[in-house]
């Protein structure tokens, strides 16, 4: 039998997705760049703050609102159930104090999801 060390490289691997060089995770986003993320208005960052409790942005003594990654997180949730799945405020806001665990994953899987189309139609961009 004729054993390789173990030095031969596969031309391809299929293991591994391209390397992305990975971004700097920030301690606070303002509210432009919150509002970006999501394409929507500041307007919108603003009401969603007042609707719900869960969002609490550091403030300066300007009064302008520093966001956390906890509450970009919370974003994405309420982001999820009103603009994906339909839900109304009053009702985003008893789904997020019922379960907010169930809600946290189906979010979550969905944003998966959004990556993965994502990276395949970068793929067949480059194969095209």
């Amino acid at each position: 039998m004729n054993s390789h060390s173990g030095h031969h490289k596969p031309l391809i691997d299929l293991y591994h997705m391209p390397y992305k060089k990975k971004e700097i995770e920030k301690v606070y986003y303002r509210i432009g760049e919150v509002a970006d993320m999501f394409g929507v208005n500041q307007s919108l960052i603003r009401f969603w703050e007042k609707e719900f409790d869960i969002i609490k942005p550091f403030r300066n003594k300007k009064g302008n609102r520093f966001f956390t990654k906890q509450d970009i997180d919370n974003f994405h949730l309420i982001f999820h159930l009103v603009k994906e799945r339909g839900f109304t405020l009053q009702g985003a806001r008893e789904k997020l104090k019922g379960n907010p665990e169930e809600t946290t994953d189906h979010a979550a899987v969905v944003r998966n999801l959004q990556k993965i189309r994502s990276f395949l139609l970068e793929l067949k961009e480059g194969i095209d």
